[in-house]
C-alpha cells in the first residue's frame, strides 16, 4: 500500500482542544473513505505528523477504533485496519434485511408529523448531496435516514439491535455507491420507500426497505468480491 499518498485523505492538524474526540472522528473518515485499506498497517508516524498529535492520543484513538471493529490491535506489529469478511458481510445483511422492514411497519404505526417533516428535510438533503456529486455526504445522511426511521419505530431493542449490526458493516456499504449506476438505483429506491412512508403505507414501506437492504448487500459483495 502506497501510505505516503493515503493518509493524505486527512484534513489536516488538529485542534489541541478536541483533540481526542478528533482523532477518533478522522481516522475514523479515513478508514470508511479508503484512505487506510482493509489489512494494511496503520502509520503512525505519518499521522501523527499529518494531525498535528503525540502518539499517545493517537494510540488512545486506535482503542476506541479497536472497539468499534475498525481496527486490530496486534503485538509487534501496531493497529491494522480490520480486514473485510465478505461471508459475515452477507450474513448481517440478511439480519439487517428483517430488521429493517419491521422499521419501515412500525415507523409507519408510531412516527409522529414532526418526525415525518424531520425525514423529508433528510431525504431533500439526500437528493442535493446526489445532485452534487457530493459521497460523503451522501453517505452521511443516508445513514442518519435509517437510523432515524428506526428510532421511528419506538422499540429500543430493534433499534440497538439494528445500530449494532450496522455499525458491522459501515465500510463494507460505503462501498455500495462506489458505482455510479447502483448510485442512481440506491437513490431510486429511497424515492420508492419514503413514498410509501409519507403513505404511511405499513406493508409496502417495510417491503420496499427490506428490498432496498438487499440490493445494496449485492452490490457491496459484488464490490468485496471484486465485481466477480
Amino acid at each position: 500500500m502506497d501510505t505516503q499518498n493515503t493518509v493524505k485523505a486527512g484534513a489536516g492538524p488538529i485542534r489541541r482542544e478536541t483533540l481526542h474526540h478528533a482523532a477518533v472522528a478522522e481516522l475514523r473518515a479515513m478508514i470508511l473513505a479508503g484512505a487506510l485499506r482493509p489489512g494494511s498497517r496503520v502509520p503512525e508516524v505519518k499521522l501523527c505528523d499529518q494531525l498535528g498529535i503525540s502518539r499517545t492520543p493517537l494510540r488512545e484513538a486506535l482503542r476506541v477504533l479497536a472497539a468499534d471493529g475498525l481496527v486490530e490491535l496486534r503485538p509487534h506489529r501496531g493497529a491494522v485496519v480490520t480486514p473485510i469478511d465478505p461471508q459475515e458481510i452477507a450474513d448481517v445483511f440478511e439480519v439487517l434485511e428483517a430488521l429493517e422492514m419491521l422499521a419501515g411497519r412500525l415507523a409507519c404505526q408510531r412516527g409522529t408529523a414532526e418526525e415525518f417533516a424531520d425525514l423529508d428535510r433528510l431525504h431533500a438533503q439526500l437528493v442535493a448531496q446526489f445532485a452534487a456529486g457530493d459521497r460523503p455526504g451522501y453517505f452521511t445522511t443516508n445513514r442518519r435516514i435509517h437510523a432515524r426511521i428506526v428510532a421511528m419505530a419506538r422499540n429500543p431493542s430493534l433499534e440497538a439491535t439494528q445500530s449494532g449490526f450496522a455499525s458491522k458493516i459501515l465500510r463494507a456499504r460505503s462501498l455500495a455507491n462506489d458505482d455510479a449506476e447502483r448510485w442512481r438505483s440506491s437513490l431510486a429506491e429511497h424515492e420508492g420507500f419514503m413514498a410509501a412512508l409519507r403513505r404511511r403505507d405499513a406493508e409496502a414501506a417495510g417491503n420496499l426497505l427490506g428490498a432496498h437492504s438487499r440490493l445494496t448487500a449485492n452490490a457491496v459483495l459484488l464490490a468485496l468480491n471484486g465485481g466477480a
